[in-house]
């Protein structure tokens, strides 16, 4: 019985795949790949081991090459031998409904890829009905194009009504494809009540937003989990959920903030992520609303992370296919107290880079040019907090005044 039950409530454990390209080389490729790692931690599994192959693109048929493919089988099955299950196998890149059937024919384990592991992560995450009606939109436009995989084991067959039935008669279709027909029109008729659904949220919200008066709209922006909503929690003195996870906050967050008895509103939202998918952008697109009509729009990035840049990057190009290019932005780089560099040797002549930089030299970089644009603290040591407070204070000042310059703040009537 003891035994069962370690078996129910152990992790899951997974295998992680990725490829090294023509477009995407070594150092990238292993940087998706501590990606992948957490976020199959925040969906509950453990990896266990990492393959990556050298190769000009991904194959069609098999994504991995048919040697790469043997060898985590090979894997696969020694730890099986050794008592040690291996769940499941992530792959880094969106798979056709063809590569996951053929991948798991040959690795007997479930298959799954990038996307399909970030939908999970949402659902598990969607708390209100409006970010679980956006989940299960995303769900079902990912699984449609895949609904052939689930019938593979049911045969074509022939025969069927009328006479005459010979090879390739128009109607003589088996059981499988009547099955995958049904099911194909059961989730359009779903898609299309959901749909209905979000219009109906996305009028509500509106109708929301054109309530909250003559405020400055101010947005949380950034890649997924650099502390956007640890930062609203000490700016509004709330308790927004803030965990250190991949998508800890899915639903739109609003709080009026005051500073110095000028008030304006804050609003968190979700965090983006390199290749995410185009369901998910699609299905959260009135969710991304909240970016859209922003005043002010306050990009939080883990500075601490070596990669920030690129993930400034992924930011930016989401926010211009947003239509948010032009929205006046305001650069927070948090976590300076988790920053590591390694101290380099006075005869040590290498250039210097990302990892052996120092924060005031970095600072020194394309930042310097920033000025008043960009700021430096620490929402766990609460650097710079007043800093960040009176920064906030006159851009929204600035912003307030241009919008409204007939209006006087009306201090007396927000100091609640």
């Amino acid at each position: 019985m003891i035994e069962i039950e370690k078996i129910a409530n152990r992790k899951e454990r997974a295998v992680l795949v990725a490829l090294i390209t023509r477009y995407q080389n070594e150092r990238k490729t292993l940087e998706y790949l501590d990606e992948l790692a957490f976020l199959a931690e925040t969906a509950g599994a453990e990896t266990v081991k990492r393959f990556t192959q050298r190769i000009d693109q991904a194959l069609s048929t098999t994504y991995v090459g048919q040697g790469k493919l043997e060898e985590i089988r090979a894997f696969i099955e020694a730890e099986e031998d050794a008592d040690r299950i291996v769940d499941l196998v992530i792959f880094d890149d969106e798979l056709s409904a063809k590569q996951i059937r053929n991948i798991e024919k040959v690795l007997q384990v479930r298959v799954i890829d990038r996307t399909q592991l970030i939908l999970d992560i949402f659902a598990m995450r969607a708390q209100t009905a409006a970010a679980k009606t956006q989940v299960e939109l995303a769900q079902y436009k990912y699984m449609l194009p895949r609904l052939q995989r689930m019938w593979t084991h049911l045969e074509r067959q022939g025969g069927g009504s009328g006479s005459g039935g010979g090879k390739g008669s128009v109607g003589l279709r088996g059981p499988g494809e009547t099955q995958l027909e049904m099911d194909r029109r059961i989730i359009l008729n779903r898609m299309s009540l959901l749909k209905s659904r979000l219009a109906e949220i996305d009028k509500q919200k509106k109708t929301q937003r054109s309530n909250r008066g003559r405020l400055i709209r101010t947005a949380l922006v950034g890649y997924t989990n650099v502390g956007k909503s640890t930062w609203l929690n000490l700016l509004a003195k709330t308790e927004v959920f803030a965990e250190n996870k991949l998508f800890a906050t899915l639903d739109t967050t609003v709080r009026k903030i005051v500073i110095d008895n000028l008030p304006f509103l804050m609003t968190d939202t979700v965090g983006f992520i390199r290749k995410i998918p185009t369901e998910l952008v699609d299905s959260f697109r009135s969710t991304l609303d909240e970016v859209r009509e922003a005043d002010l729009l306050i990009h939080v990035v883990d500075i601490s992370h070596p990669d920030f840049e690129e993930q400034i990057e992924v930011v930016n190009k989401t926010l211009s296919d947003l239509g948010c290019s032009d929205t006046p932005s305001l650069l927070v780089f948090n976590k300076i107290d988790a920053y590591t560099w390694v101290e380099k040797d006075a005869t040590d002549l290498t250039p210097a880079t990302r990892e052996n930089i120092s924060l005031d030299d970095l600072q020194k970089t394309w930042m310097s040019r920033l000025g008043n644009d960009c700021i430096f603290v620490s929402a766990h040591t609460r650097d710079n907090i007043d800093a960040l407070r009176q920064l906030l204070y006159q851009r929204v000042k600035q912003l307030h005044v241009q919008k409204y310059p007939y209006n006087d703040f009306l201090y007396a009537d927000y100091t609640d």
